[in-house]
């Protein structure tokens, strides 16, 4: 993997919910998380709430103008996965020392901050790229993937059979899969959305 220094413009586009930048820092980031946590934890639910958790924790410390120095982001991250990673050991001695019966029901509070950002532009993007497809394409895919009918129901609506249905959802694939790499070629990688903040 290539490493790779970050300066104020990067940060300021991650403060700011830049999409792409988002999802630069998240696939670039999570690679070397779990390099670190599969040394340190057994189980991949636990290195995926660590995980998770070192992101949500960093967006919100970000959000709140915590970083003062762009260039340490990478230590940033880093010692915040040490916190997390810290807790998750004193939270697991503290359950092994419970019994069963003892133990409290402890609500959810780690919520994927960035699973919700990236899934409400994602979303965005795709109700735009549709809207750009031809009309017969754009219906195979809300009917078919959106709104998972019963391919069956799909044949007899579009009078085809099964055989020629799969021709068809592979070309409609093909136009939506050509349209979003158009679409995110052409966005300038800085590039904030309007309303995205």
């Amino acid at each position: 993997m290539q490493l790779q220094s970050f300066d104020e413009s990067y940060v300021q586009r991650l403060e700011e919910g830049d999409f792409r930048t988002q999802e630069h820092f998240v696939a670039y980031f999570s690679e070397l998380i779990q390099l670190k946590l599969r040394s340190r934890l057994n189980s991949p639910q636990a290195i995926e709430d660590v995980r998770q958790e070192t992101f949500t924790r960093v967006f919100a410390a970000l959000r709140g103008g915590k970083l003062r120095q762009p260039d340490r982001l990478g230590a940033f991250v880093n010692s915040m996965c040490n916190n997390v990673l810290l807790e998750h050991y004193r939270s697991n001695s503290r359950d092994d020392s419970l019994d069963d019966e003892e133990q409290p029901e402890i609500p959810a509070t780690n919520v994927d901050v960035l699973g919700m950002i990236a899934a409400k532009q994602m979303k965005e993007k795709i109700a735009e790229i549709l809207e750009e497809m031809p009309e017969r394409d754009r219906r195979l895919i809300r009917e078919v993937f959106l709104e998972e009918r019963d391919k069956d129901a799909v044949c007899s609506d579009f009078g085809v059979d099964r055989e020629y249905l799969r021709v068809l959802l592979h070309r409609a694939k093909q136009s939506f899969k050509s349209l979003y790499l158009k679409n995110v070629a052409a966005r300038p990688p800085g590039a904030v959305a309007v309303g995205k903040r």
